[in-house]
């Protein structure tokens, strides 16, 4: 089961918070708010992305929840136009099934960003790997237990644009 990886995972690395587990489903922004008890913008979605190169795996940019990935942005960053994977590779590429799609215990190939938008919070909610969990982390605990390879800039949608 994808959360209980999820919670080996954090486990693993000296985390000692604890998944927040629900009855009802977060597999939306909307939806893992209202669990949650916070507003969407602070919801950490994790989108999945083909591989913008010849290396197997997937791009997964995680992002707050009022952001959208912008297509040039992303190109400038990546080398290729944004390509959502296909619901039947999610789970296969990431870990994780659609609706628990998250930073955390991914495939060695599956590559993690974390999007300039989180920066803007405290604490937020990624998924824990089902399509029923979240965590709260800060943004440092996100970047540490995330192996993310970076911070990039590509949504937009967050901010007031100029």
């Amino acid at each position: 089961m994808s959360i209980d990886t999820v919670r080996t995972h954090l486990l693993a690395q000296g985390w000692n918070g604890s998944i927040l587990e629900f009855a009802e489903s977060s597999a939306t922004v909307e939806l893992a708010a209202k669990q949650a008890g916070t507003e969407p913008a602070r919801i950490a979605k994790t989108l999945a992305f083909a591989s913008t190169t010849d290396e197997p795996g997937a791009i997964l940019v995680v992002a707050a929840g009022d952001a959208k990935v912008n297509g040039g942005m992303f190109k400038r960053e990546f080398r290729a136009k944004p390509s959502m994977l296909k619901f039947d590779d999610v789970e296969r590429l990431t870990g994780h099934p659609v609706g628990g799609v998250c930073p955390f215990a991914n495939p060695d190939e599956a590559r993690v960003y974390l999007d300039a938008s989180l920066r803007r919070f405290a604490t937020v909610f990624p998924a824990a790997g089902s399509a029923n969990s979240a965590v709260e982390l800060t943004i440092a605990e996100l970047e540490e237990l995330s192996d993310a390879l970076g911070w990039v800039d590509v949504c937009t949608g967050w901010h007031d644009e100029e």
